[in-house]
């Protein structure tokens, strides 16, 4: 806003800088002209009358105006004052067009000043000098008001421009404010919200308008997407769900007649397997599209974090491994209790799969005045740096030819609940392993 208002008032300067200077040159031709004329009248009576009608004349003319700013002055040979309204001749250089410019110090007419003054000068027959000028007093005094007129004027026009362009600014950063609100809460997950409109039909408006039929068309497409992948999802968990039962069944009677079984139980763990996919990817899009809020409620973190522990201390045990908790009391956080407990299970199931025999795994919670902060870390594999923004990734494994167990989908949903919760979700380096950061906002217990 500054530049414009800047390039404003230089443009203002300029053009009254070009308006001060433009009216001075012509108010000093007029003076140049005033005098010509009043030296041509001069000369038509000293052409008709000599120097005794010529004299005749200044006397006429001092006696009209005497305090006025025509000068005049007859002079003889000496260049000593006979007649006019001069006591002395100038002392001043005559300039190579013809004029003399010099200051009166002492006139004998109207108030004793120090006045510029500009005159020609004309030497007639018998010796004698004629000198005809104007006290440019009257001509200075005009120039400085039109000065501080003008100065006055691009007082007032900075203050304007600088209003106006405050005004300006202040809108556009409404209207910008809208905007960015308006994108914070559609990446927040909340598609249904529109870029507001004032009816003026200005820019802003036509950027708006384009916006929202753009926002339409995304959500439109979402909802195809989401509705279309709920039910290849649905349709496909269905006829697994029965085709699993059926393998169970199978499986139940060629134990009881003592068959081989090696074969039926790998395809329902993969059926299992398929079936969990399925659910994960349902889940993940249920947290991502349902605003779930009104399932949230007050949970004491530690404890919900003991019990997704507990499920696990077999598995680590198995492993060999050590588990160290650091947990403080009495932290609350509000939030979905299912959910949270999904993602927490989540992390420490990726910590226990990735962590080799013998290693080690913490769970730590902190609570500061500011803050929450829940971190899982383990002396596992770890994450590489250029790979930590890609593993939240549906799907996305780090290992491309994907013989591990599992379906990439363990880190999407634990980075869906943090976004649902407004939790800051971090990947750091263990030295060795991974540790996985999540920073609760802290809130209050009486305003939720």
């Amino acid at each position: 806003m500054m530049v414009y208002v800047t390039l404003f008032i230089i443009s203002a300067l300029l053009l009254l800088a070009f308006i001060f200077f433009y009216t001075v040159n012509y108010m000093a031709q007029q003076t140049d002209a005033t005098i010509e004329i009043e030296i041509a009248g001069l000369e038509e009576r000293y052409k008709t009358g000599g120097i005794t009608g010529l004299t005749q004349l200044i006397n006429e003319r001092i006696g009209q105006k005497p305090t006025g700013s025509g000068l005049i002055l007859l002079a003889d040979q000496n260049l000593s004052a006979l007649v006019g309204n001069l006591n002395r001749w100038p002392n001043a250089l005559e300039t190579s067009d013809g004029w003399l410019n010099f200051v009166l110090e002492d006139k004998d007419f109207g108030e004793e000043a120090i006045h510029r003054a500009r005159a020609r000068r004309f030497r007639l027959l018998g010796g004698f000098y004629l000198l005809v000028g104007r006290d440019l007093h009257d001509l200075e005094m005009s120039q400085r008001a039109i000065a501080k007129t003008l100065i006055s004027s691009l007082a007032v026009a900075a203050v304007l421009a600088l209003i106006g362009g405050l005004a300006m600014t202040r809108s556009l950063i409404r209207r910008i404010e809208a905007i960015n609100q308006t994108s914070n809460e559609i990446m927040n997950g909340d598609l249904s919200q529109r870029i507001p409109t004032n009816h003026t039909g200005d820019d802003f408006d036509q950027l708006s308008e384009n916006l929202n039929h753009m926002l339409d068309r995304i959500e439109m497409l979402m909802e195809g997407v989401r509705r279309v992948s709920d039910n290849i999802a649905h349709d496909l968990r269905t006829p697994l769900a029965r085709l699993r039962n059926h393998l169970d069944e199978v499986h139940k009677q060629s134990i009881k007649s003592g068959g081989e079984t090696e074969c039926i139980e790998q395809a329902v763990r993969e059926a299992d397997e398929l079936l969990n996919t399925f659910n994960a990817l349902l889940r993940i899009a249920r947290i991502e599209y349902e605003n779930r809020v009104e399932h949230f409620s007050w949970v004491d973190l530690a404890e919900l974090v003991r019990g997704v522990v507990e499920l696990y201390e077999p598995l680590v045990e198995e492993k060999n491994q050590q588990l160290d908790i650091y947990l403080a009391k009495e932290v609350k956080v509000h939030v979905d209790r299912e959910l949270l407990s999904q993602a927490i299970a989540n992390l420490l199931d990726n910590a226990v799969k990735y962590t080799p025999a013998k290693g080690q795994i913490e769970i730590r919670i902190s609570s500061t005045q500011n803050q929450i902060q829940l971190i899982v870390a383990d002396s596992g594999s770890g994450i590489p740096l250029a790979e930590r923004g890609k593993v939240f990734q549906r799907f996305y494994r780090l290992e491309s030819s994907r013989s591990s167990p599992g379906n990439g989908l363990g880190l999407s949903l634990v980075h869906a609940v943090a976004s649902l919760h407004n939790i800051d979700l971090r990947l750091e380096n263990n030295n060795p392993g991974l540790k996985v950061v999540l920073d609760f906002p802290r809130q209050d217990e009486t305003t939720s």
